[in-house]
């Protein structure tokens, strides 16, 4: 239903910059909505899926194309996308995945460490290097 979009929407942030387009829910937003930013693409590829509301959602370098403004903003979506279902993130920004409740890490097609974010920290591993290496980086 309309109202069902609506929802998905707003908890995908993307109801606002919908309702800012010449006619709102009805824009055509161009093949593969390339009349769209990066960010705007996202939020829309949440919504739909909120909607859809699968059982396992794997996402693969979901914010890899935005920029910090709209990766915290997607990012939040996804907390609410992912909450009582099973999520496999794939990511090298690291932000996306330090709430996850198991981080596998992997080296040339084998894992190398697993745990918390909290816990792959203090075992000063690979992923506490590369935590150390994006702080630098941002």
């Amino acid at each position: 239903t309309e109202e069902e979009v609506i929802k998905a929407a707003k908890i995908a942030h993307a109801h606002e910059f919908i309702l800012q387009t010449e006619n709102g829910y009805q824009t055509n937003i161009g093949d593969r909505g390339n009349k769209l930013s990066g960010g705007q693409r996202q939020g829309i590829t949440i919504a739909r899926a909120i909607l859809k509301n699968p059982d396992i959602l794997i996402l693969d370098e979901a914010t890899s194309a935005l920029d910090s403004e709209s990766e915290r903003l997607v990012q939040q979506a996804f907390l609410e996308l992912m909450k009582n279902r099973t999520s496999i993130v794939i990511a090298h920004r690291l932000s996306t995945i330090q709430h996850a409740d198991e981080i596998i890490v992997m080296s040339q097609g084998n894992i190398v460490e697993r745990g918390t974010h909290d816990s792959l920290l203090k075992q000063e591993g690979e992923y506490a290097k590369l935590v150390k290496l994006q702080a630098f980086g941002d």
